[in-house]
């Protein structure tokens, strides 16, 4: 039997990670300004992370969402605390994908509706309802094309106002900043207008925080820098650092009743363990404040560096999610930083070089990824 093939692969394995270094399988260094899709928050191999996957190992592993886990009660009030939204309730499942989907279900019980507004360029995640939700017609299967999602120019407000002044859509769904899309930010301007237009229609609002959350761009929450208070905030990758985990945090607005939502897998004792290893660390290295006060240097030296050429079309981003928009295609630059450099980066689309580096990354390594881009553009 053989894989499925699913993305084109650089002929690296990785066999060992530390901090926002990993090494291949013939021992070569790399720096990684990825963190696998931004799931590495707080670096490879924490030490106290390890620790405390390893000691749960030896009590219990799993066992099913029939019983009581205080380590799910203990990530709900750890978390509320360290994001600011305590009086929300908490329901973990296992990716992004699933977060958005639940999200998206829990709307249209909420409201009784079907309809979804969601941005250009979106990216939701690929099971049903949350793929129908991503600007993306090449994953989306003719089953997963409901008629449900109208999409519409992110920060095009008067767009918004008018489809929600139809009374008829269940949610709005938008990532205050794309990744996939392009580290396309949303405004302030456009998202408190959001809020209000969706409060006037009876619109539930969810910010899709799976990319842009968890301390990425310099607060807890990306919608957190733009003053809006989101009915329902997804968010997974960075929060396990690795593990599988996703969640759904729900305004105490929502009505919950027995056998609604469900997951097996979702929130077990392993899952809850990384993730509350990965606050514990964010909060005694202070990784939220290092993501504002690094992002913003490797940002502000980017834009410079943009200055001098003329490849560069556009550096933006906020806090350690940055895109630098190129004139032409970045394949071959990419594999220039992976074999030449030993740089690890992403991509959108086929021009932007996507940048989300582990949380903990600092100011010596933003440096020297600088000098290490200099060399191939």
């Amino acid at each position: 039997m053989e894989l499925y093939p699913v993305y084109p692969l650089f002929d690296i394995e990785i066999t060992k990670g530390q901090g926002c270094h990993v090494w291949d399988s013939a021992g070569q260094e790399y720096l990684d300004f990825y963190g696998g899709h931004a799931v590495i928050s707080i670096g490879h191999c924490h030490p106290h992370y390890v620790s405390a996957l390893q000691h749960q190992l030896t009590q219990l592993g799993f066992y099913s969402n029939s019983v009581v886990n205080r380590l799910q009660e203990q990530l709900a009030e750890r978390l509320g605390r360290a994001c600011g939204y305590e009086d929300y309730r908490l329901f973990l499942v296992n990716s992004g994908a699933e977060a958005n989907e639940n999200a998206l279900k829990l709307a249209s019980f909420h409201t009784g509706r079907k309809r979804i507004l969601a941005a250009s360029k979106a990216f939701h995640g690929r099971t049903s309802l949350a793929v129908e939700a991503t600007d993306n017609p090449r994953i989306v299967a003719p089953v997963n094309d409901g008629g449900h999602v109208t999409f519409l120019p992110l920060n095009d407000l008067s767009a918004f106002e008018t489809e929600l002044e139809k009374g008829d859509v269940a949610a709005v769904i938008v990532e205050c900043i794309q990744g996939v899309g392009g580290i396309r930010l949303a405004t302030a301007e456009f998202m408190q207008g959001l809020r209000r237009a969706c409060d006037k229609s009876g619109t539930v609002l969810i910010c899709d925080e799976i990319q842009c959350g968890y301390g990425r761009s310099g607060r807890f929450f990306a919608h957190q820098h733009l003053d809006v208070r989101p009915d329902i905030i997804t968010c997974a990758k960075g929060i396990g650092n690795g593990f599988p985990l996703g969640a759904v945090i729900i305004s105490p607005a929502f009505e919950a009743s027995y056998g609604q939502l469900g997951t097996t897998f979702g929130g077990n004792h392993l899952a809850c363990t990384a993730a509350l290893a990965v606050l514990d660390v964010m909060e005694q290295e202070k990784l939220v404040e290092n993501a504002a006060e690094v992002g913003g240097y490797l940002l502000n030296r980017l834009q410079a560096l943009a200055a001098e050429v003329p490849a560069i079309v556009e550096v933006r981003g906020q806090g350690l999610m940055i895109g630098i928009e190129f004139a032409g295609p970045i394949k071959e630059m990419r594999q220039r930083l992976v074999n030449g450099q030993h740089v690890f980066t992403g991509a959108a689309s086929t021009n932007i070089l996507r940048l989300l580096p582990p949380l903990c990354i600092t100011m010596a390594e933003a440096d020297e990824f600088i000098e290490r881009l200099k060399s191939v553009i």
